[in-house]
């Protein structure tokens, strides 16, 4: 196998793992004002930034997000808000690679992007008239702070530690 399709192959495994804890991870989810709250998705999100890419994050908040809905275990507002915010954080670490920004990236991504797009998706998706168009915007950035700050603390961890070194060769 070339060099190429093996790193091909890793970071879709990555990716595969990724939307494993994701889903996982949504078990530990708080509902709030209609939408539930899973801060292990936007913490994610941040390692796809760091390790993969905006491509690969889009793709795995998609996928997570997805499956979350035919267990039973989502709503369909987890659509806008982890996948704006994939793609937020992961722009953002692409252009920059400081973490710290990638965080507040998908923070801000999430909570503000992605809670005025999930308006539309509420009032005509699953035909509910929210109180006004920025109701989502505080429970996704509770979230999305949540899971940003674990996402730091790991990642500063796992960087000290040497883990990632062999995760990102």
């Amino acid at each position: 196998m070339s060099r190429n399709n093996t790193h091909a192959v890793q970071k879709l495994a990555v990716a595969g793992v990724l939307t494993a804890v994701a889903v996982v991870g949504s078990f530990l989810s708080v509902p709030v004002a209609g939408s539930k709250c899973a801060p292990v998705q936007h913490m994610v999100n941040v390692f796809a930034a760091v390790l993969l890419g905006p491509w690969w994050g889009i793709g795995i908040a998609f996928c997570a997000s997805l499956i979350r809905n035919l267990l039973g275990i989502g709503s369909i507002l987890a659509f806008p808000g982890s996948m704006v915010g994939a793609l937020c954080c992961g722009l953002m670490y692409h252009f920059t690679r400081r973490l710290s920004l990638t965080c507040t990236a998908e923070a801000l991504g999430t909570g503000i992007l992605g809670g005025l797009a999930a308006y539309p998706v509420a009032r005509f998706a699953m035909g509910i008239a929210p109180a006004g168009f920025t109701v989502y915007m505080i429970p996704f950035f509770i979230s999305t702070l949540a899971g940003s700050i674990l996402a730091y603390l790991l990642l500063r961890i796992f960087e000290k530690s040497q883990v990632l070194d062999s995760v990102m060769r």
